[in-house]
């Protein structure tokens, strides 16, 4: 027999072909190599890219929306001729509570990563509307909020009357009674509640687990402001269905205040409803005020205005709390 290397079987037309691997060439495995590399650096590149396409929006976009708004717009006083249109950066770093060279880095679409939190301030102190404001979160790289996940944002038509009124104490609260804004006189009149953490800030967990924030009501009125404000967390609870913020709030409420889970035992559901309060403040005296409550339909926030009372001396005693707070400010 021949002695010679036996030639490959070429499968005849129609029949299966063998389960064979064919060896491949060296460049054909190096050229396979060199695609996917290229694929995956031009991947990367695309997203870097568009990243930086998403940083660029974000900073103008935001600088858009300071320079369409005006300083009456926002409750700031306007202190003669501007040499460009709307607020300065500073004035926007100020009401969203950031420092000026952060919020100069954010327009200039610098690598900055800002909080969910910081957004919300920032889409407050620019007055964006709901749809600005979850453009702007989806702009960072984060989903737009939900009800149980905003943290820092106001309505702006609730910052709008609450800009307005001057005369008397007002502030923003969310379904959970955490304060969000407050005018001048009602930090003159309740203290700061915006500047600490959200349970800093929420009325009903201060309420139940520091006796020092009754100080101002009269204590004849305590247990009815009380079983009011657990009527109201419940109410909220079933409007907003599963939400772990509200289930944390009314888990640990429950556990650290026996008068709060007696209250919660009640079944009682009732949003906050105008009622009338006599509160005792350390420098002007009684006042003899009216709570009313003002519902945004679009975010469930409520605007609450202390109303003096007709016939009181209430209105002139917050005039002084004015310039109590005024005089205060000056000193700072």
């Amino acid at each position: 027999m021949n002695s010679a290397s036996p030639l490959r079987s070429v499968p005849p037309s129609g029949s299966a072909t063998p389960d064979r691997r064919w060896p491949r060439s060296r460049s054909s495995v190096r050229y396979r190599r060199d695609l996917r590399g290229a694929t995956s650096t031009a991947g990367g590149a695309a997203i870097r890219k568009g990243q930086f396409v998403a940083r660029t929006e974000l900073g103008d976009f935001l600088r858009a929306r300071r320079q369409a708004l005006r300083p009456a717009d926002v409750g700031l006083p306007s202190r003669g001729r501007r040499r460009t249109p709307g607020l300065r950066r500073e004035e926007v770093a100020l009401l969203a509570n950031v420092s000026v060279d952060y919020y100069e880095r954010l327009e200039q679409s610098r690598n900055t990563n800002p909080s969910e939190a910081l957004l919300g301030s920032l889409a407050r102190a620019l007055r964006l509307s709901v749809d600005e404001r979850d453009y702007l979160y989806r702009l960072a790289g984060h989903p737009a909020p939900t009800t149980s996940t905003l943290s820092g944002y106001v309505d702006p038509a609730m910052m709008f009357l609450l800009d307005a009124l001057t005369t008397v104490p007002a502030h923003v609260i969310d379904d959970r009674t955490a304060i969000l804004a407050q005018n001048a006189l009602s930090r003159a009149l309740l203290g700061p509640w915006t500047d600490g953490d959200n349970r800093h800030s929420n009325v009903t967990w201060r309420w139940f687990t520091h006796p020092e924030s009754r100080a101002l009501n009269v204590p004849e009125e305590h247990e009815a402001i009380g079983r009011g404000y657990v009527a109201d967390l419940r109410a909220a609870a079933a409007r907003t269905g599963h939400d772990p913020v509200s289930e944390q709030l009314i888990a640990d409420l429950t556990l650290v205040s026996p008068e709060f889970a007696q209250y919660w035992s009640d079944m009682q559901v009732a949003p906050l409803q105008t009622t009338r309060k006599i509160l005792i403040h350390p420098q002007v005296g009684r006042l003899d005020v009216q709570c009313d409550f003002v519902l945004s339909t679009t975010t469930g926030q409520r605007l609450v205005i202390f109303r003096p009372q007709p016939g009181t001396a209430t209105a002139d005693s917050f005039d002084f709390l004015r310039a109590l707070g005024e005089q205060s400010f000056d000193r700072s």
